[in-house]
């Protein structure tokens, strides 16, 4: 898709949607993302929730098997409500690292 098809679907967003793409965008270009750790040696440097051995792509691998926030949290109390924010705004802009990933675990 490019700027000029994306356009008009941008400047319909709301004021606040208008600002979540703003970081969105912003998050991406430098490459931080709260949260959010790629380690050398640690689960094979897939990105994870900061400071644990959490992968991303196991966090949207529980959403799509129907796992709640609220269930997510209680299995993994070393997680937060914020750790769950940043790791899905993460796969949302890095969505073929992330599938890549799932697939390469559901081939494992």
């Amino acid at each position: 898709m490019t700027l000029k098809e994306l356009q008009p679907q941008l400047l319909a967003l709301t004021s606040e949607e208008k600002a979540q793409a703003i970081q969105l965008l912003a998050q991406s270009l430098s490459n931080f993302w709260p949260g959010i750790q790629k380690t050398p040696g640690v689960m094979g440097g897939e990105a994870c929730i900061r400071q644990t051995r959490f992968p991303i792509w196991l966090l949207i691998s529980y959403r799509r098997e129907g796992a709640s926030d609220a269930h997510i949290l209680e299995g993994h109390p070393d997680l937060s409500a914020a750790d769950l924010v940043n790791g899905f705004a993460y796969a949302e802009a890095h969505v073929d690292e992330i599938e890549k990933a799932i697939r390469e675990q559901e081939e494992a």
